[in-house]
């Protein structure tokens, strides 16, 4: 039997692509309906959300969640790529700053900004990926888009030299919004001092309600056996620790069930609400931003 429906938070390993961890997954669950909230570079470690079953379908109201970060920075390189796995493009002394233009560029890199990303991200040119129109020599120019970096804290420093230049390497830690680019925050910051700057090492620490202290090694899953038994959270359990809930009445269940629309609880809710039949089963994801409810999926259907 494959693994129950339900989310499997992994602790994505360094050097593995997200495409990996999903490969890896469907063989240890024992289903092909295995998806992931949201890519993480293969340089970068942390939470991955991966969706099982059913599940799979909430993996869309998952990826618009807040992310948190920690990040190293190095000031006084920068790369093609934004990260350590590009090439060296510049190198500039970083021995000029100071604790306090360090603090300055952060804070105008805190809040409601407008972002570039990487051009070595998975956003599509013209129908192409465009890393791979970088990686085929073209020069891609990005339009910036609105972003919020709610938290962009420094913990530490630590000054040192590469090939004789002095270098400057900034811990962090950050909580952004769905598709801010920390890569482009560490060129920003490195930009923006004068000295450029890039990416040494990434961790996500949390998606949304699922944090690292949940997530799983893949070592020790694939050590688990009976996809039973792979400690997935199941549907119900992922949708309520996530999401606003909504509990139905029987003839609501029915309603919503076959696919009908209900009044809405709390109309002008912007946000997806998760709505449960009076046994506990998910029934359904509902739009309840006018009047009457609509579902944007529905998981259970009438008389199931």
């Amino acid at each position: 039997m494959p693994a129950p429906d339900g989310l499997l938070v992994v602790d994505k390993p360094s050097g593995w692509t997200s495409h990996d961890v999903v490969g890896r997954a469907r063989r240890l669950c024992a289903t092909r309906k295995v998806g992931h909230a949201g890519t993480l570079d293969p340089m970068a470690t942390g939470v991955l959300v991966l969706g099982i079953g059913r599940a799979t379908r909430l993996l869309t109201f998952l990826v618009g969640c807040d992310k948190d970060y920690t990040a190293t920075i190095r000031l006084g390189q920068t790369t093609i790529t934004d990260d350590a796995e590009g090439e060296v493009t510049a190198t500039v002394a970083a021995d000029g700053v100071t604790t306090d233009r360090l603090a300055a560029a952060v804070r105008e890199l805190t809040g409601d900004i407008q972002q570039v990303p990487s051009s070595v991200s998975a956003i599509k040119v013209k129908g192409e990926r465009s890393y791979h129109r970088v990686r085929a020599g073209e020069d891609v120019d990005l339009p910036p888009r609105p972003v919020t970096v709610s938290r962009f804290e420094v913990l530490s420093t630590r000054a040192g030299e590469v090939d004789g230049i002095p270098v400057l390497d900034v811990d962090v830690e950050v909580t952004v919004s769905s598709g801010t680019y920390v890569r482009a925050l560490a060129r920003d910051l490195g930009s923006a001092l004068g000295v450029g700057g890039h990416l040494t090492a990434l961790r996500r620490t949390r998606v949304g309600a699922f944090t690292l202290d949940r997530a799983h090694d893949l070592t020790a899953l694939g050590e688990v056996g009976d996809p039973e038994q792979i400690p997935v959270t199941r549907l119900a359990d992922a949708a309520r620790a996530q999401f606003a809930v909504r509990e139905l009445t029987a003839e609501e269940t029915t309603a919503v069930g076959y696919g009908q629309r209900v009044e809405s609880a709390q109309q002008g809710r912007t946000e997806p609400v998760a709505a449960f039949a009076p046994d506990g089963r998910l029934v359904a994801m509902l739009d309840e931003s006018g009047p009457r409810a609509k579902a944007h999926v529905v998981f259970a259907p009438a008389g199931s």
